[in-house]
């Protein structure tokens, strides 16, 4: 298993990734979603503005992360992760968590200070997400689960409040996303 980013050649399967894990977990409308999310994303996004990393095991993608910026009127070097996949056959391995500290060590060393991510608090509080309130760190929409709001900073103090609006990538600029 080794993990790297993804390239124009990968989109294709990373779509079909997220597409079917998101169908077999949460329903074929969930599925279309979130590939539709990761296709616009991948086709849409500048790429100085994601990441998306890959988890290759016998030249399969097995898993997937997309690390967006969200732009703070501070100015702080901050990106949300979402989505994340890992196929179905190879869940509960470490895979997810093993290719979400790779993708953070890559944003440290390219000087992000803060990641962001939305989701369930007990998975992401394994690779060091805590939760967030939302007077702390606004997210662009209001949220409908504000208790999947979490964050980390990757200087390794505590997240200190951002001021002003948050704006994020086009693709994931949608209230059905939030």
């Amino acid at each position: 298993m080794h993990f790297r980013r993804h390239t124009q050649n990968d989109s294709q399967a990373i779509v079909s990734l997220f597409t079917s894990v998101f169908a077999k977990s949460e329903g074929e409308a969930e599925g279309t979603l979130v590939g539709q999310l990761t296709k616009d994303l991948l086709e849409k996004t500048d790429e100085h503005d994601l990441y998306c990393f890959i988890a290759v095991d016998n030249e399969q993608i097995v898993g997937s992360i997309c690390f967006s910026r969200l732009d703070f009127e501070n100015g702080i070097e901050s990106f949300i992760l979402a989505p994340v996949a890992v196929h179905s056959d190879h869940q509960g391995k470490g895979i997810g968590q093993a290719l979400i500290n790779h993708g953070l060590s890559e944003l440290k060393n390219r000087g992000v200070s803060i990641v962001l991510t939305y989701g369930d608090p007990g998975f992401y509080s394994k690779v060091g997400f805590q939760s967030i309130s939302h007077e702390t760190v606004k997210a662009p929409f209001t949220l409908s689960r504000p208790e999947g709001w979490l964050g980390q900073s990757l200087l390794g103090g505590s997240i200190e409040t951002l001021s002003g609006k948050c704006t994020c990538v086009a693709a994931l600029n949608d209230l059905k996303y939030w």
